[in-house]
């Protein structure tokens, strides 16, 4: 029997985002004898710890048929809350913990309000979520980042500072590796197998696959889009409360440019291996090429303002891949 004939586009499609990752690892190690070393390697993987834990949030969204804008805003909110418990408020770790996450739930199920109830599509409502969150975190904050000993309105100082148990999730590490990094694999390899080889995880798809397919199946869809607006804020959440921990203050407004480095990291997923649908471990093997693409730049001393461009121009050939592949797909 004759054997399947070569493609190149097909290979390019299913390890082009692998072989770039490698390739940029190539040249930034012989420009840079520092690039490929633990050390910078370590840092990349927590770097992009936080922009994983947001990505991962916006596909859940995108597997749904969805597109959640307010991730951004969410990640400011639990950044913000988080910092102020323990600097303004004293807290437990428990509250600490706890009302952060119920704020980001909240957020999600008001999401899952606009779009599944009332049937906003899913880009206005999130964006009108975006601005509102927004604006509730700089309410709260008085447009001040919350730090240890920081004036306060009536002249004194903060009473709390950040905890020591908070501050080592972001900057600790077990057995040389940081923890960001281990929570971050942690929650790669649990939504992976979540979403492949349990129930809900296979209902979420062909939710997003086929919204009256599966309606018409008996699936109960508002449900499972329900739930993927709440996952995604709640990924969203951890995330801002993880940013919190590794830079040890509460900046206003510090998820406004994790938007666009997750959505990247979540398009760029689609290419991964030919997924061609959106999937964790693409998702994450993604965040990598972003958080390699930008680590080099800086150890280059590229301008900042170069950043943007390059992840745009990365953005913009993943989806032009991948929505080419879709249309051969389709003519087949």
């Amino acid at each position: 029997m004759e054997g399947k004939k070569f493609s190149l586009f097909d290979f390019v499609y299913k390890y082009g985002t692998v072989a770039v990752i490698v390739i940029v690892m190539l040249v930034f190690s012989l420009t840079n004898q520092y690039f490929f070393t633990y050390d910078n390697i370590t840092d990349i993987l927590r770097s992009i710890s936080i922009v994983t834990f947001v990505a991962i949030g916006v596909t859940f969204s995108l597997i749904v048929g969805g597109f959640d804008l307010s991730v951004g805003s969410t990640v400011s909110l639990t950044t913000i809350v988080s910092a102020s418990m323990m600097v303004w408020y004293q807290q437990s770790a428990w509250l600490t913990l706890l009302v952060p996450i119920v704020l980001s739930l909240l957020v999600g199920l008001i999401n899952a309000l606009l779009t599944v109830k009332i049937r906003i599509p899913d880009l206005l409502a999130t964006l009108a979520m975006l601005y509102i969150v927004n604006g509730i975190q700089m309410t709260y904050s008085k447009g001040y980042s919350i730090y240890a000993n920081m004036p306060m309105e009536d002249g004194s100082t903060a009473p709390g500072k950040f905890q020591d148990w908070f501050l080592w999730l972001g900057q600790g590490e077990i057995a040389s590796v940081p923890v960001p990094v281990i929570l971050t694999f942690l929650l790669v390899v649990v939504t992976h197998i979540y979403l492949t080889y349990t129930r809900q995880g296979r209902m979420l798809y062909m939710t997003g696959g086929n919204l009256e397919a599966a309606r018409l199946s008996g699936i109960p869809v508002d449900r499972y889009r329900t739930l993927a607006y709440v996952l995604s804020a709640l990924f969203s959440g951890l995330g801002g409360m993880l940013l919190a921990a590794r830079i040890g203050t509460g900046q206003v407004s510090s998820g406004s440019s994790m938007l666009m480095d997750a959505v990247a990291a979540a398009f760029v997923g689609f290419s991964v291996f030919g997924a061609g649908k959106p999937n964790v471990f693409g998702t994450f093997v993604g965040a990598i090429l972003i958080g390699v693409l930008l680590n080099g730049m800086t150890m280059l001393n590229l301008p900042y303002y170069a950043y943007d461009i390059v992840k745009g121009i990365v953005l913009a050939l993943a989806l032009a891949i991948t929505y080419y592949q879709l249309r051969r797909k389709r003519k087949a």
